[in-house]
C-alpha cells in the first residue's frame, strides 16, 4: 500500500473512524458524531466547525455530556467546561515496517464472552478509556495465565488504511516477560495482513510505552493534545 495513501486521515481519526467502518457503532447529527456510549466515549465535529455544529453535538450528547474530543485541535464554544487536557503523541509504523518473529504461541483472540475480564484487567492498569462493548471496535488478543487474563492489546480507530493499536496493558504480577511487545507484535502483523498500517496515541508522560513502541519501529508523527469537555 503507497504510504501516502490516506495519511491525512489519521489528523482526525474519531471523524474518519465513524464516517466509515465504524459508522454501525455511532450515532450522527448534522455533522457531529459520536460513538454509542457503552463502545466509547470520543466524538467529533467538523474540520471547520461552527456554531450549528457545536449545538449538534451537544444536543448530540445532552445537557451536560462528556464531549471527549481526543486529538481534535477544535476549541468549543466558551461555555463548554474543560474536564481534562493531556499533552501525547501520535505514532505510526512506517510503510514496509513489519513485527520480527515472535513467539505468539500463547495469545489467543478475546471476544464477547471475555469482556468481564477484560474490564477487570483495564480496571487493575488502567491504559486508557475502556467500555463495555470496546472490544466491537477492533481485534483484541489476550494472554492467560492458568486461564486468568494478565495481558492485552486490541484495536481501536479504524480510519481509512489505519488500524489504531490501544488497550495495552499488563497486571502488574505479569510484568517483565514480553507480553505486550508480543502482543502489539501480533496484532501488527494482522494488520499488515489485511493491507492496512498500524498506528497508536501515548500520553507523553508513558516513557516507558514510547520506548517500547519505539523499539517495535513506530515513529512519532506529531504530538497531540487530547482534551475533553462537558457541554453545557
Amino acid at each position: 500500500m503507497n504510504g501516502d495513501v490516506h495519511v491525512l486521515s489519521l489528523d482526525d481519526p474519531v471523524g474518519e473512524s465513524l464516517r466509515g467502518h465504524h459508522c454501525p457503532l455511532g450515532r450522527r447529527l448534522g455533522r457531529a458524531a459520536a460513538y454509542l456510549p457503552e463502545v466509547a466515549t470520543f466524538c467529533a465535529v467538523s474540520a471547520d466547525p461552527g456554531p450549528a455544529d457545536w449545538a449538534d453535538l451537544a444536543r448530540l450528547l445532552g445537557p451536560g455530556g462528556f464531549a471527549d474530543m481526543f486529538s481534535s485541535p477544535a476549541v468549543p464554544p466558551p461555555d463548554w467546561e474543560q474536564v481534562f487536557v493531556l499533552e501525547g503523541r501520535q505514532m505510526v509504523l512506517p510503510d514496509g515496517s513489519g513485527p520480527g518473529q515472535a513467539d505468539v504461541s500463547d495469545v489467543v483472540e478475546l471476544g464477547a464472552s471475555d469482556g468481564p475480564d477484560m474490564l477487570a484487567l483495564v480496571a487493575r492498569t488502567r491504559p486508557g478509556p475502556f467500555r463495555p462493548r470496546t472490544h466491537e471496535l477492533g481485534t483484541y488478543l489476550g494472554i492467560r495465565d492458568s486461564g486468568r487474563l494478565v495481558a492485552m492489546a486490541g484495536e481501536r480507530l479504524r480510519p481509512p488504511g489505519w488500524a489504531e493499536i490501544s488497550a495495552v496493558c499488563t497486571a502488574p504480577e505479569a510484568r517483565g516477560k514480553g507480553h505486550a511487545a508480543r502482543l502489539v507484535g501480533a496484532l501488527v502483523a494482522r494488520v499488515l495482513a489485511r493491507d492496512e498500517r498500524p498506528f497508536l496515541h501515548v500520553a507523553e508522560a508513558n516513557t516507558g510505552a514510547i520506548t517500547l513502541y519505539e523499539r517495535l519501529g513506530f515513529e512519532t508523527r506529531k504530538p497531540v493534545r487530547f482534551q475533553g469537555f462537558r457541554t453545557p
